[in-house]
């Protein structure tokens, strides 16, 4: 084999390796830029669920606490009635308690047959925490990616492909001040 064939060999194989080598800080880039989009899709998810959410599990609560004040009036009303005497007055009014009351349940057998707000807040609670819980494994999904990201251009020979053609910067995890606040440990990195 000549001196220039295996020159002109060498040139290609470094020529490829700075190729592949770019073009896997781009791609790392990229992931990292994706995993950051699909934390902020979750968390715009989280936005626009847990008010509807919260909205209809008020309503369920307002509905229920109607009802519960209703039941009371007509309870109030019955200890009223006497069997000794005869109120006409006060059974007219447990009557109309009596009305409301029925009126009520009917509507709201009809439009809700399983009415229970402590369910709905128990179903709220649920979709808080999946929701935080997504946001929570978007963020770690984020953070690996930064990592290798940052990995991959600052490691030998990667660090010199990078900052003779890609020129990329490291880049920050994400990191909650209010949540490190609470560890005594701090790392000294």
């Amino acid at each position: 084999m000549s001196p220039t064939l295996l020159i002109v060999i060498i040139v290609c194989v470094v020529i490829a390796a700075i190729i592949l080598i770019h073009n896997a800080i781009i791609g790392r880039f990229n992931a990292v830029q994706r995993a950051w989009s699909d934390v902020i899709a979750q968390e715009r998810q989280k936005n626009k669920i847990l008010p509807a959410l919260e909205e209809v599990a008020a309503k369920y609560a307002s509905h229920e606490k109607q009802l519960l004040e209703k039941v009371t009036e007509l309870r109030q009303s019955l200890t009223q009635l006497s069997a000794d005497t005869i109120d006409v007055k006060t059974l007219s009014q447990t009557e109309s308690h009596m009305g409301a009351l029925l009126k009520g349940l009917t509507l709201t057998v009809e439009a809700y047959p399983d009415l229970k707000a402590s369910e709905t807040y128990l179903k709220l609670m649920r979709e808080i925490t999946e929701q935080q819980d997504n946001i929570g494994a978007a963020i770690r999904i984020f953070n690996r990616n930064v990592e290798q990201f940052n990995n991959g251009i600052q490691i030998f020979p990667n660090s010199i492909v990078n900052s003779m053609f890609t020129h990329k910067h490291t880049l920050q995890v994400f990191d909650d001040s209010e949540a490190a606040a609470g560890f005594e440990y701090k790392p000294n990195f």
